[in-house]
């Protein structure tokens, strides 16, 4: 069973910094894109920013300039490094990943989400 597991969330006063871990473990054969995405309440899930094993870059234009995504394809991690966080951003933010299973099969697998709050 293939698995995406978050850490960092936490309460922040606006202004300040975070850093979200993603690490994906369990029957996967190879990995590929990795991603960050948001939820806040009452609004649909928003890409923030996503990155290729080569480590291609893309932000969401309310980010760009605060947050950094990178990778380490050795422990299959990602990491979203939040600075200058604002009350906005406050949500559940969610891992993804493109994936390889043992035996072939593409997939798209999330992590349980880890809830960020910004207090002004």
């Amino acid at each position: 069973q293939a698995q995406l597991v978050e850490s960092g969330g936490g309460l922040v006063q606006a202004g300040g910094s975070l850093r979200l871990s993603c690490t994906a473990s369990g029957s996967i054969f190879s990995g590929d894109r990795m991603g960050w995405y948001r939820q806040a309440p009452g609004k649909q899930r928003e890409l923030v920013a996503i990155i290729t094993t080569g480590g291609v870059t893309t932000y969401a234009d309310s980010v760009k300039g605060r947050f950094t995504i990178s990778r380490d394809n050795a422990k299959n991690t990602a990491y979203l490094q939040m600075n200058r966080l604002k009350p906005e951003d406050t949500a559940v933010y969610y891992c993804n990943h493109d994936i390889v299973r043992v035996g072939g099969i593409l997939d798209n697998i999330w992590g349980q989400g880890t809830q960020v709050t910004v207090s002004s």
